[in-house]
């Protein structure tokens, strides 16, 4: 059912419903027409605060990446040293991924990556920033750095798709349990690697 929006808050509206709708259907199902029916107004309405599909949908993932990184900022500013940082930005993606259906994918989606109009570019460089941050801190050397973020970022997008697509509900799993398997395996790859250095973790990851 249509629903109303507050006077003078139809852009926000529509990149709230634009972020739900690629939630159920993903980036190939997204339409403006359906967004615009979504929040009670016409299918022209949407284009008096947007240029055109790219650019709401450009919006959307600028606020994919800033929310993320917030989360992440958040989750490393608990942690108290690095292997347990990086740990728990890796659940942190986790955590969102299940939350919101959107992560890198929305960030970085192939329709986008030409463009980068907007904010967006600034946007998931700061992103990235916040993973390459503590990555950097445990791994040193920036290739090892950026070959661990890689490899985390893949796992924690992997733990939040299995939640997602029912896997893990078949053992009972909840969310927090999810989330605390991302952490922890997040580490394990960390020390396997050879990178936490001279850090200590205890078996919780922090």
């Amino acid at each position: 059912m249509p629903r109303r929006y507050h006077h003078g808050e139809l852009r926000e509206a529509l990149v709230a419903g634009s972020l739900e709708l690629i939630a159920e259907r993903g980036m190939r199902g997204f339409s403006v027409a359906e967004v615009a029916f979504r929040e009670g107004v016409s299918p022209a309405a949407p284009y008096r605060h947007f240029a055109d599909r790219e650019e709401l949908l450009t919006a959307v993932a600028q606020a994919v990446a800033d929310e993320l990184a917030a989360r992440v900022r958040d989750r490393i500013a608990e942690a108290e040293e690095p292997v347990a940082k990086l740990s728990a930005a890796a659940g942190a993606y986790t955590e969102f991924m299940i939350e919101h259906r959107a992560g890198l994918h929305v960030v970085f989606d192939a329709e986008l990556r030409q463009a980068r109009r907007g904010g967006l570019l600034e946007s998931s460089r700061a992103l990235m920033d916040e993973f390459l941050g503590p990555a950097f801190e445990v791994a040193g050397d920036p290739h090892e750095a950026l070959e661990l973020m890689e490899q985390l970022l893949a796992q924690a997008h992997g733990y939040a798709r299995f939640y997602l697509d029912g896997i893990f509900a078949q053992h009972g799993y909840s969310t927090e349990l999810v989330v605390r398997k991302s952490v922890e395996a997040a580490r394990m790859v960390i020390i396997g690697r050879g990178c936490a250095g001279s850090s200590t973790v205890d078996g919780n990851g922090s």
